[in-house]
């Protein structure tokens, strides 16, 4: 992969995109049953083989999996490969349960390099481009997902990882790289301390910024677009199904990420009944790996909540941004409340700042939502227009949301920063 033109798949036609991926998508099918006793007890538990798969309308008779389906199969159950053949493993940090464990073949890696040069070409970048590399490294898969794609460009990378975020600010102004390749929340507390160290975040010398989450709110991405002055755009992957590198957004439309049809198939379906939805519509986001060797995925659930769009910088189907989780939805007294709804509504109050938890706890036999948020730079967390913006964040997640919640605005640094994703829900009600 070199320089400026698309591969032949990029642009070749529907039908020959559906022919490959049909091919691909049986020959998967025959593998993870052949070669995972845990696939193979849940297609013959759902009466299914992969012979009944004659066309990708087929691959709704097969079973799903799901995060609890790697966590049983703890550590390596779900391979399909013997483990001695994977030339690396990552983890999930495992906070809810056990980990989930993903194995790599050398085509593994290769396929995995190979998407996410892809996807950093589509987003802007180009060979000799100097990318700073602010995901975490190790067991996390954002950080080698990232490092062996831009090395499979052509660029030149600083593998940084997460911390240390003075430092950061230190070689980003000393090295100038091009772009920066980091999640949304960290880059707000790159450019806090950019700002605390009485520099201006906008003189840096980052041109596109590949921002790593389920999808960026688009007034998020003005904020990070304003301070910085910089481009962002969204990458979209989950280590289950590859790793970064799944979908991303291309530079040229900037409209939602394009899913690399050609590895992994997506479908929308009905979260509470698992069918599928009409085109267009809106339901959970599952996927198919095509190419996988060490741990194929049959029709994994996100859990992210978004529909399918046609294609239009590449053939290739878009992702509208996701609305939320189906797993992250907070119940608040009869009331389905989601955090991305509670950010939307932050982030139009120029008193407060984008760094906030949602805090889950029981008054008797009531749940009450806090939510903690951060007054904005220079601003107090008794200050007047803080405290105008907090009563017009309750009113507005009363009147939008549909339940109370009390505000808790805190001084600058009073929510916990994280290098990879930010942890937005807190339940401190009792099991």
């Amino acid at each position: 992969m070199t320089g400026f033109a698309l591969e032949a798949i990029e642009k070749a036609g529907i039908d020959e995109l559906r022919a490959l991926q049909l091919k691909r998508l049986r020959s998967t099918l025959n593998h993870a049953y052949a070669n995972s006793p845990v696939y193979r007890a849940k297609f013959d538990a759902a009466g299914v083989h992969p012979d009944d798969c004659r066309s990708l309308a087929d691959l709704r008779k097969f079973p799903f999996t799901s995060k609890s389906d790697l966590r049983d199969a703890y550590p390596f159950g779900m391979f399909a490969v013997p483990r001695q053949q994977c030339v690396r493993l990552h983890a999930s940090s495992g906070t809810t349960g056990k980990p989930t464990v993903v194995g790599y073949t050398k085509n593994d890696i290769d396929t995995w390099s190979h998407v996410m040069a892809r996807s950093i070409r589509a987003a802007g970048a180009r060979p000799g481009d100097l990318v700073h590399v602010s995901y975490g490294y190790g067991l996390f898969t954002g950080g080698l997902g990232a490092h062996y794609g831009a090395e499979r460009l052509g660029l030149t990378v600083v593998p940084f990882g997460g911390g240390q975020t003075e430092r950061q600010v230190q070689l980003i102004r000393d090295f100038a790289p091009d772009i920066i390749m980091v999640t949304p929340s960290y880059m707000l507390a790159i450019a806090d301390e950019f700002e605390r160290q009485g520099l201006d975040p906008r003189e840096a010398s980052l041109r596109p910024g590949h921002l790593r989450r389920g999808a960026v709110d688009q007034r998020l991405r003005a904020a990070i677009e304003q301070r910085l002055r910089l481009d962002a755009v969204d990458i979209y992957g989950l280590s289950e199904v590859m790793g970064p590198g799944v979908a991303v957004e291309c530079a040229e439309s900037k409209d939602g990420p394009t899913i690399w049809e050609d590895h992994f198939y997506p479908e929308i379906v009905d979260p509470e009944t698992g069918e599928p939805v009409a085109e267009g519509e809106l339901g959970e986001l599952v996927f198919t790996s095509l190419t996988k060797e060490a741990l194929p995925v049959i029709r994994y659930r996100t859990r992210d909540l978004t529909r399918l769009l046609p294609g239009t910088a590449r053939t290739m189907r878009r992702m509208e941004k996701i609305t939320g989780r189906s797993d992250d939805m907070m119940i608040v007294r009869g009331v389905n409340v989601f955090p991305t709804q509670i950010e939307e509504l932050i982030l139009k109050q120029a008193a407060l700042a984008p760094h906030y938890q949602c805090i889950l706890t029981r008054e008797g036999a009531l749940d009450c939502l806090t939510v903690a948020v951060e007054a904005a730079a220079g601003l107090g967390p008794d200050d007047g227009q803080a405290g105008a913006a907090a009563q017009q964040l309750a009113h507005d997640i009363k009147a939008y949301v549909g339940t109370t919640a009390k505000i808790e605005v805190r001084p600058a640094g009073g929510i916990e920063r994280s290098m990879g994703k930010a942890k937005r829900v807190v339940d401190q009600r009792p099991k």
